[in-house]
């Protein structure tokens, strides 16, 4: 039981749409993602997924509408609902994720971004 340094732990890498694991709640998991450009649509049928932002400003893109999670603001998105996160082109986002730990990476679609299991830092 020990303070968990979030700069510190974004400090230790640099790639974008691959989130390290800092800490388990019970069943959740808190991860820390860098991310830049599109990730690609996916849907998590049971599962829903919270998303904080860090620093900068991250679109949350819905089938229907696009919603803006600004710094220091969350947007859970509610199991089952297809959406794709992004930021403008050519800028940084640092997000704080609370999934499921059985939560897959891209819901089940096949993407060379996707990841089976998340390093912890």
């Amino acid at each position: 039981m020990k303070p968990i340094n979030i700069r510190e732990k974004l400090s230790r890498f640099k790639d974008h749409w691959h989130p390290r694991q800092i800490a388990v709640v019970d069943q959740m998991q808190v991860l820390l993602a860098k991310l830049s450009g599109s990730f690609v649509w996916h849907q998590h049928p049971d599962q829903d997924e919270l998303f904080q932002v860090i620093r900068g400003t991250l679109y949350m893109e819905f089938r229907d509408r696009t919603e803006m999670v600004r710094e220091g603001e969350i947007i859970v998105v509610p199991k089952g609902i297809e959406h794709r996160p992004r930021t403008e082109e050519g800028k940084e986002v640092h997000v704080l994720l609370f999934e499921h730990q059985q939560t897959e990476h891209t819901g089940g679609v096949s993407h060379p971004l996707t990841q089976t299991h998340y390093p912890k830092i």
